[in-house]
């Protein structure tokens, strides 16, 4: 009879207890952790998990990939809707993972703890920053050339900062913009518009210093008709001369013509 009660003991210690899986990093927490972390510390190999609110967290150490299930709506300055349907990778820093754990013990310390850490936490962050950020671009900014990149490269930013804050880090994030059709055909409507008068300015541009050179062409050529004369040199200086920018020494030329 006590060969069966001992037998049965260990059968019991031997169900109470967990071990730590390679390549993770084991948390036990104790009375619930009541007392904030203190009642969180880091093990390895079999644990103990008996006794009320005991409970052992496996975190996992390697990196993780996650995308949203769902396409996000954004709005930009303008008032434009766009979407997006980010991805990212992170992995959780091993001597944070207390930190890890004690933040988000609410979730449950199930194999699908990392899962429901995305879902619940980590996804809900990355959303608010992606809609602040959002309003700070307008259409035109996030279409052009290299737009898209950085607003992409502001909210990896912010977001990497958020997940060292709750003990992660971020490895890649990519938000994977989209815009509809008709913003599409607005937006390359508006650059055509913008390049024809990019191109009339440039020709009126060049039609004035084709004018300016004629001018100078029809000057020369009646110099040479007429010769190089008081009157022609007096006339030139008039036409150039707007009348009330001051004249410094004598003008030997109208002093003549005066005479």
């Amino acid at each position: 009879m006590k060969k069966v009660i001992f037998v049965g003991l260990i059968a019991v210690l031997l169900a109470s207890c967990s071990r730590v899986a390679p390549n993770y990093v084991g948390v036990l927490m104790k009375d619930y952790g009541k007392n904030g972390k203190s009642d969180f510390t880091i093990v390895k190999g079999r644990v103990n998990t008996m006794g009320p609110g005991t409970e052992l967290f496996q975190v996992p150490l390697w990196e993780q990939r996650a995308k949203f299930d769902d396409t996000l709506s954004l709005q930009a300055a303008d008032q434009t809707e766009f979407s997006c349907k980010p991805s990212y990778s992170y992995k959780v820093i091993e001597d944070r993972a207390i930190d890890v754990v004690f933040q988000n013990k609410q979730l449950g310390s199930g194999d699908d703890f990392m899962k429901s850490l995305e879902d619940n936490i980590l996804e809900a962050s990355i959303y608010d920053i992606l809609k602040n950020e959002s309003r700070k671009y307008i259409t035109d900014s996030l279409m052009a050339t290299g737009g898209s990149l950085k607003f992409e490269k502001d909210v990896q930013d912010k977001v990497a900062i958020l997940f060292k804050e709750k003990g992660l880090e971020l490895i890649t994030f990519t938000a994977q913009l989209n815009f509809t059709d008709e913003v599409r055909d607005k937006i390359n409507q508006r650059n055509t518009v913008n390049t024809n008068i990019g191109v009339l300015d440039q020709q009126l541009l060049e039609q004035q210093k084709k004018n300016e050179l004629a001018k100078l062409q029809r000057d020369y050529n009646l110099i040479l008709d007429e010769g190089l004369t008081d009157k022609i040199l007096m006339r030139m200086f008039i036409e150039k001369w707007d009348g009330h920018t001051p004249i410094y020494g004598s003008m030997p030329l109208l002093n003549k013509l005066v005479k």
